[in-house]
């Protein structure tokens, strides 16, 4: 009876986890569409066309599920002294206050990094492209859903912390990943984590 009630507590508390983590409201209906590109239209009146076409269909192409934006960022030497920019402040200071809004927004989501990390050299391979061979720091960014991320970036108090941002990176340029996929997922994880707990468990009461 004991090793039922385990099972059953390690099987709901997955569950819960699985809930929140995943994405079940498929894609974005043409409401919702609508409702954001308005949304972003309206805070950036100077967007090119074909900024908007690009914005349009990565709404449109939603697959529902969740997606891995990348990162690639060359902060400034020193910050732009913009309102709230404090005397002797890095850029990663400044970006740290962005941060401040991003990080529970989006954890509070099931949104997070996959990976982070300071470049190690400049870029060792480029062609196409100029004035990309400077970096300073690359990042891998999962949301759980293309509407998680647009609800986060369309608050209100996003608006005022993305002027840090702006104060910060020198140059940067973001590409979302969908489908994408990783060996460490954390429901494949937790799952065999709470396994192991459960059989351990069972063990020492036999």
């Amino acid at each position: 009876m004991r090793n039922k009630i385990t099972w059953a507590v390690l099987g709901v508390g997955y569950l819960a986890f699985f809930s929140w983590y995943t994405s079940f409201g498929g894609p974005l209906s043409e409401a919702e569409i609508e409702h954001f590109f308005a949304a972003l239209t309206a805070r950036n009146p100077d967007m090119s066309a074909e900024r908007r076409a690009m914005f349009r269909d990565f709404l449109e192409s939603d697959t529902g599920d969740d997606f891995v934006m990348l990162n690639v960022i060359d902060l400034h030497d020193t910050p732009i002294q913009v309102e709230g920019v404090e005397p002797g402040e890095t850029s990663s200071d400044v970006l740290g206050k962005y941060m401040e809004y991003m990080i529970p927004a989006l954890l509070s989501r099931a949104c997070h990094p996959v990976l982070f990390g300071q470049a190690a050299a400049p870029s060792l391979e480029m062609f196409g492209i100029d004035g990309v061979r400077v970096w300073d720091q690359g990042a891998g960014m999962r949301y759980r859903s293309r509407r998680d991320m647009l609800e986060i970036t369309s608050n209100p108090a996003f608006q005022g912390s993305h002027e840090f941002k702006i104060a910060a990176i020198n140059k940067t340029f973001a590409f979302p990943i969908d489908p994408w996929f990783q060996l460490g997922d954390p429901r494949l994880v937790l799952a065999l984590v709470l396994a192991t707990i459960g059989f351990a468990v069972s063990s020492i009461r036999r």
